[in-house]
């Protein structure tokens, strides 16, 4: 015979305060997890959202990101003698030549942080639908002005329209403020790329290219086109939402291993926390286990029901630490990417993955925490219990 689940209900009832504090407990560590793994898929929806996939982006293979590559104007323009790339009504292609620069800035919070510089052309504009001018003019080409992303905007100092910033020994006019649709644009500062050659000596030479392809599904005919240019052996041609979903790995990957380890940490807390919980609800319901096994219920079943009342106990605490968990999604956070040596502002997201996986790991502590006291009341001798009363 299963005992009814009616009898776990019951005995919820009557140990409100130890069953309260183990909910608690759990919640708290399933929030601390599901907080690390939102920030980890923050970060990378943050990114991934940066490019995409209509757009190539074209770096050199020893290159670790955009600051640390070089592509000569003799390069891009045999990039763009390839088929597959995009044209303007004029016959002019779509694509732009990136310098990426980092200069010092000072933050509203205090201190100095990175903060990523990117000289472009006004295709930039076409190729990239995420941006959106908010506030301003987009900056004159050949001009020392720069619009500013939303995040640097609200984050440094002397960020605001009509202000001058200096960098590359000279001073920068801000003329506007546009939003980058959530991506990673939003924590950088746009100019003319040949201002930012002639500034920093990069003159005949950008960090990145990026084009449009004619059609997404010529991606890999381009490629084939690509490799077998000898001129262009020391490139890579990646699609843009993959390029930057790969500078998102490193930073991500080192937020879920620390993260993770604090959470096993506190797990272990939590965890002895519903061990003691279901060894005191063994204690006191020593006859009542005694009478089950007197009215034909097996010792399997006597750890079923104690298994699973600790499993609904770490079920209410993984639910109730995902609904504090998701309150996060409004709150923003802004630290240095590890991929590009300069700050990005990314929000806290939460996904079905995140969901199932916090679940799953509160009733892994829920089991661990209550098998061996169902295993200690299913083993209970029926005579020595009934003479407890």
């Amino acid at each position: 015979m299963k005992i009814p689940l009616k009898y776990t209900l019951r005995n919820f009832r009557t140990r409100r305060l130890t069953t309260a504090i183990t909910v608690i407990g759990i919640a708290l560590v399933v929030f601390v997890f599901a907080a690390v793994l939102m920030m980890a898929y923050g970060v990378e929806k943050t990114l991934v959202a940066t490019g995409s996939n209509d757009n190539v982006l074209v770096a050199r293979k020893a290159a670790n990101g955009e600051i640390s590559s070089i592509l000569l104007s003799n390069d891009y323009n045999t990039v763009l003698t390839l088929p597959h790339v995009a044209r303007n009504p004029d016959g002019s292609p779509v694509a732009t030549g990136d310098v990426v620069v980092v200069i010092n800035q000072e933050k509203v919070s205090g201190g100095l942080s990175n903060l990523t510089v990117r000289g472009v052309s006004q295709n930039a504009f076409v190729i990239r639908p995420q941006f959106k001018l908010a506030e301003g003019r987009t900056f004159n080409p050949g001009a020392r002005e720069v619009i500013v992303g939303s995040s640097v905007a609200k984050n440094f100092v002397g960020m605001s329209i009509g202000s001058t910033v200096k960098f590359g020994g000279d001073m920068w006019t801000v003329v506007g403020r546009y939003d980058g649709g959530g991506s990673g644009f939003d924590s950088e500062v746009w100019g003319d790329a040949d201002q930012l050659m002639d500034a920093f000596n990069r003159r005949g030479g950008y960090s990145t290219m990026t084009f449009k392809l004619d059609d997404p599904k010529s991606y890999s005919a381009f490629v084939a086109a690509f490799n077998r240019e000898p001129r262009l052996q020391q490139f890579e041609p990646k699609l843009e939402r993959r390029f930057f979903e790969e500078q998102s790995e490193a930073m991500s990957m080192f937020i879920r291993i620390l993260g993770i380890f604090i959470t096993v940490i506190f797990s272990f807390g939590a965890t002895i926390g519903a061990m003691i919980t279901m060894y005191a609800a063994v204690a006191n319901r020593t006859v009542e286990v005694g009478t089950l096994r007197a009215l034909g219920f097996r010792r399997r079943s006597v750890l079923s029901a104690f298994l699973m009342e600790s499993l609904m106990i770490s079920l209410l605490g993984g639910m109730l630490g995902l609904f504090l968990a998701s309150f996060l999604q409004f709150f923003s956070v802004s630290t240095l990417n590890y991929g590009s040596f300069s700050e990005l502002e990314f929000s806290f997201a939460l996904s079905p993955s995140i969901v199932t996986s916090s679940i799953l790991f509160a009733l892994a502590m829920g089991f661990i925490g209550g098998f061996l006291p169902a295993v200690r009341a299913a083993r209970l001798n029926i005579v020595n219990a009934l003479r407890s009363a």
